[in-house]
């Protein structure tokens, strides 16, 4: 079984949840399972130990899970990116629409710097609204989004391609048809 299978074996599908008719896709087994998660962290290591980027941002919050493990295998900072109303100190915000509503993203306006090469990391994919507006952040301070990066895409809902239209390149482990 290639890594990406076995990493995607271990991902719960819940059905109806937050709402009838979605198809929730769970990685907290991937979480729970110490095998499965180094399998996933590693492969996110692999990927990302030549190119070095400066920091990884995670977006609010399990990005954060992997991003912070990732940040510190690679030995470079880790940036959060917060729901709004979350950071103690002046920031920076982007709005942007979800599957199910809205929502407001920030980061502190010291967190990167002019230059910096960052990979943005999140669970999923689904309508690519928290990514690009975490993208639009990064930049805005004047950081390079080197690459968007998840375990699941969720390709029926475009997010994916509407975030590689805009020029992100994207890496995705696996992806589930119907959401």
């Amino acid at each position: 079984m290639s890594p990406e299978q076995y990493i995607k074996a271990h991902i719960r599908t819940v059905s109806d949840w937050p709402e009838p008719g979605v198809q929730f896709r769970d990685i907290t087994p991937l979480l729970s399972n110490p095998r499965v998660f180094r399998v996933l962290i590693d492969q996110f290591v692999h990927r990302y130990f030549d190119v070095r980027p400066s920091a990884i941002a995670g977006l609010d919050a399990r990005g954060f899970i992997i991003g912070s493990v990732l940040a510190y295998e690679l030995n470079v900072g880790f940036v959060p990116i917060r729901k709004k109303g979350k950071l103690p100190f002046t920031t920076v915000e982007e709005s942007y629409e979800l599957e199910y509503g809205s929502a407001t993203v920030e980061i502190h306006t010291d967190a990167v710097k002019p230059g910096d090469r960052v990979v943005l990391i999140d669970d999923l994919i689904a309508t690519g609204g928290t990514m690009m507006a975490g993208r639009k952040l990064l930049e805005r301070l004047g950081a390079e989004v080197i690459e968007g990066a998840a375990i699941v895409d969720l390709p029926e809902l475009h997010g994916s391609q509407r975030l590689r239209d805009s020029g992100l390149p994207l890496f995705t482990m696996v992806s589930f048809e119907g959401h």
